[in-house]
């Protein structure tokens, strides 16, 4: 059956190869205006001075918002089977991650 002609209000989503490979980030900035939030996803390598934007995501405040949501949501059914994610709060990235110092 063709999931974009049925009456049960299913969505046909497909993904590319290179899209289902994903990127991986360790950094994420968030910035925001009265209309949008704006999701940076980076790869921070240590010994790397620049880092390079993976993926930029920007959504809608309401949006944002279930995003939120549906993360916690999920947060929360992973730590049921795995335990807690342990916060690493009190674990301070130096700004230049391993590169050069800065000098006076």
């Amino acid at each position: 059956m063709d999931n974009t002609t049925n009456n049960n209000n299913q969505l046909n989503i497909e993904i590319s190869e290179e899209i289902a490979e994903g990127e991986y980030a360790n950094l994420a900035i968030i910035t925001h205006s009265h209309a949008e939030f704006v999701i940076d996803f980076v790869n921070v390598m240590p010994g790397t001075p620049k880092s390079r934007v993976k993926s930029r995501i920007i959504l809608t405040p309401q949006h944002a918002k279930r995003f939120m949501k549906a993360l916690i949501e999920n947060i929360d059914r992973f730590e049921e089977v795995n335990g807690d994610i342990k916060d690493l709060e009190e674990v301070q990235i130096p700004m230049n991650f391993g590169g050069p110092a800065a000098q006076a």
